[in-house]
């Protein structure tokens, strides 16, 4: 049963959990999960939310994003305080868009709604972290998924990424239902950026199964990614700093032909 004291005011709060670490969960989210009536997400990251009194978990299939948000939407609308979770940034492959696709479709009601959008750590963010900096230059992210759009659109953006000397990063590389893809993915990257290229996959980064390989284009096989997977690949300018076990890897912040003054590229 709610607690009378809820459902006055209602709001909506888009949250990011993080990658998987609690300890990587903002204090701003924090709060919100902590005075939420309601939270609705995809069942896995509905369960890292602990059980309380008051609060109802409503958890759903992983590919029902707008079936979700009109739920999450409605619940705001009849005055609960409603918190929707993500893994990592819920605006990087993620719940935000998919709230505001069904507000733009929904009730004209819905948008006077309070609707927050809460930053969290992604995992291109917390994976380029633990192997150093190799996102610290100009950098492209690319789903590799074809749920949405078509694969001749992710590989003309592959392709585009490389010729525009992006260091990449990669999200949902390799599906058990289309393993082929990322297979194909490999094959355009050597095309475009040769074998000796880096490329790094971070499992599962930040909590106790996280697994970190570093290797090659020419070595790289599909079969080191899964869909908890970030995989990273490196531009021309991108080095690593051998070391015992997995090395650094860092891209220099300026690029052939810029202004090498110390201050170059330092931030405002």
């Amino acid at each position: 049963m709610r607690d009378p004291a809820w459902g006055k005011e209602g709001w909506l709060k888009v949250v990011g959990l993080g990658p998987g670490d609690a300890a990587l969960i903002t204090p701003e989210v924090s709060a919100a999960l902590n005075e939420a009536t309601d939270v609705v997400g995809y069942v896995p990251y509905v369960e890292r939310v602990a059980p309380r009194p008051g609060l109802v978990r409503h958890g759903s299939d992983n590919r029902e994003e707008l079936r979700r948000a009109e739920q999450a939407l409605r619940l705001a609308a009849e005055g609960q305080r409603v918190v929707v979770v993500s893994s990592g940034d819920p605006g990087v492959f993620a719940m935000a868009a998919a709230l505001f696709e069904a507000l733009e479709a929904g009730e004209p009601e819905w948008r006077e709604l309070d609707i927050q959008v809460l930053p969290g750590i992604s995992a291109m963010l917390a994976a380029s972290a633990r192997l150093g900096a190799p996102l610290g230059h100009d950098f492209c992210c690319i789903n590799l998924s074809d749920n949405l759009k078509p694969w001749g659109l992710v590989e003309r953006r592959l392709r585009l990424a490389a010729e525009a000397d992006f260091a990449m990063a990669f999200y949902n590389p390799r599906s058990r239902a289309r393993p082929e893809g990322f297979v194909r993915t490999l094959e355009v990257l050597r095309e475009a950026c040769g074998a000796e290229r880096p490329i790094m996959f971070a499992r599962a980064v930040s909590t106790p199964e996280e697994q970190l390989t570093v290797t090659t284009l020419g070595e790289a096989t599909a079969e080191m990614a899964d869909m908890r997977t970030l995989v990273m690949v490196g531009s021309r300018q991108t080095r690593l700093i051998r070391r015992e076990g997995v090395p650094w890897i860092y891209t220099p912040r300026s690029a052939p032909g810029s202004d090498s003054r110390p201050d170059a590229g330092a931030e405002p």
